[in-house]
């Protein structure tokens, strides 16, 4: 399909594959007084990391990440429940019980409430925006364990509202808070990165919609174009729009740093093996600064 995200009503086999990229199941992190999380406290419990990261959370350092990246690239397999993981959620109209189209994750904001996804999933430059939708963090066979969260505002850029444009396939959401907390206050959240290159090492986590499980893939994203990324990915079917491209992932804040979403050429790829990205370049970072201003 040239689509990576499905309308209403569409169903197929549940995927059911093995666990990859499981780094910790420690909880999300902390937060301070003011609802800040903080950025280098493991949550209570957790071996805190030796100077220079030689002994980190789990034992996971950077270099036992890399190596694992390495070792199994492009293996597609069940997202386990952790913290990093916690981050990305699927994207429904009215409801978790609604149709799952799209998939989206949080993103480090001052308002700490923004998420980040594919256009595409949001906006129709034919009929406009979509309505009434709802993004589901860490959803897991139909339950809800980081709540539900309303969809309030939606920036797109205009080039995309007229034409489409692949180059610019990114949408930034702020979303309603819940018990009178915001979403990055309760989960964290991944920092967005700007004029990355191309070619890094990635992990892209995503919710397909003929299943009710996540599913993740390491590898390292090439350059399809100036303005486009690839990875070379098994089963990334309708439904993983939106799923974001995590690099440099912390051991310490269990968090890491946004560098595409499944989207762009193709509108994330017409075969469910090779995905792309729209290339977070100036244009991203106007749109995050519109989103945030």
């Amino acid at each position: 399909m040239t689509m990576r995200e499905l309308t209403a009503g569409t169903c197929a086999l549940a995927l059911a594959l093995a666990c990859a990229g499981c780094l910790s199941p420690a909880g999300p992190p902390a937060a301070t007084a003011s609802g800040t999380p903080t950025t280098g406290t493991p949550a209570p419990g957790t071996p805190t990391p030796a100077a220079g990261g030689t002994d980190a959370v789990h034992g996971w350092t950077k270099d036992r990440i890399r190596a694992a990246v390495a070792e199994h690239p492009g293996t597609t397999r069940t997202a386990a429940p952790t913290a990093l993981n916690s981050l990305v959620g699927a994207v429904f109209t009215h409801s978790a019980a609604g149709d799952h189209f799209c998939t989206a994750s949080v993103v480090d904001s001052a308002g700490l409430n923004l998420i980040v996804t594919a256009a595409h999933c949001v906006d129709d430059p034919r009929l406009g925006p979509r309505g009434d939708l709802v993004f589901v963090p860490g959803y897991r066979a139909g339950e809800t364990p980081n709540g539900v969260w309303p969809l309030l505002s939606v920036t797109v850029d205009p080039r995309w509202e007229e034409s489409g444009d692949p180059d610019i396939d990114v949408a930034f959401a702020v979303v309603a808070p819940q018990n009178g907390r915001q979403v990055q206050q309760v989960l964290g959240a991944n920092l967005l990165g700007i004029d990355r290159d191309h070619r890094l090492p990635v992990k892209v986590t995503g919710y397909p919609s003929s299943g009710d499980l996540p599913i993740t893939c390491s590898n390292t994203s090439q350059e399809q174009s100036p303005t486009q990324l690839r990875i070379d990915c098994p089963d990334y079917t309708g439904g993983t729009s939106g799923s974001p491209w995590v690099t440099d992932f912390d051991p310490a804040t269990m968090t890491g740093t946004v560098v595409g979403v499944i989207g762009g050429y193709q509108q994330g790829g017409d075969t469910p093996d090779i995905s792309y990205s729209s290339y977070f370049g100036e244009d991203v970072q106007a749109l995050y600064d519109r989103a945030t201003g």
